[in-house]
């Protein structure tokens, strides 16, 4: 085995043991708070709204695809959830005319959030403006705020009402654990409930 080979393997065996030591530090029981959160937000028929930046941004389509998609059962209520971060037109606008740190909160605005609707917010370092100002602004609305946060958390795991957090100082560990938790949680509504 050629040097560089070595590397590679050593590299990749250490990533997959790290996820493997995140993922059996994960509470189980907060997962299962956010299941039922969103479980009662279906069936009292809420709106769920998720945001988030680059990759996270990524997380929250895919969450909010495989939620309202796979998870759905024609003889049940359906989620009803949107994500802010699908609409690249809105998100240029509102960045352009009002500022970045604007893009989510304008956005929501045009939705009248209602006291009880959820927010679920994923960023790995819980402190870019944009997803901070959507936090307050949901805030002032009585929505619930469930974030997805890494590293400490920042400001954003503060503010939240429920918040999983992956204390590691990698993104791409952070946004790895943050996609396997959403598919947890649309996984369980697809098969268990």
């Amino acid at each position: 085995m050629t040097g560089e080979k070595i590397v590679e393997s050593y590299i990749a065996k250490t990533y997959i043991n790290d996820m493997i030591n995140i993922c059996g530090k994960l509470d189980i029981e907060e997962i299962g708070g956010i299941i039922k959160t969103l479980e009662d937000a279906r069936n009292k028929g809420k709106r769920i709204f998720v945001a988030g930046n680059g990759g996270s941004a990524a997380t929250a389509n895919h969450f909010a695809c495989d939620l309202g998609k796979n998870a759905a059962k024609e003889d049940e209520r359906r989620f009803r959830i949107l994500s802010l971060s699908v609409n690249i037109e809105a998100i240029t606008a509102y960045g352009n005319d009002c500022g970045y740190e604007n893009i989510f909160s304008e956005q929501l605005k045009n939705h009248f959030v209602n006291p009880g609707e959820i927010i679920l917010i994923i960023s790995a370092s819980g402190n870019s403006p944009n997803v901070v100002k959507l936090a307050e602004y949901a805030k002032s609305r009585n929505a619930k705020i469930i974030s997805l946060t890494g590293f400490n958390g920042g400001k954003l795991k503060k503010m939240s009402d429920q918040n999983i957090n992956v204390p590691v100082d990698s993104y791409e560990k952070i946004e790895d654990i943050h996609l396997m938790i959403t598919h947890i949680i649309v996984f369980y509504f697809k098969h268990c409930n």
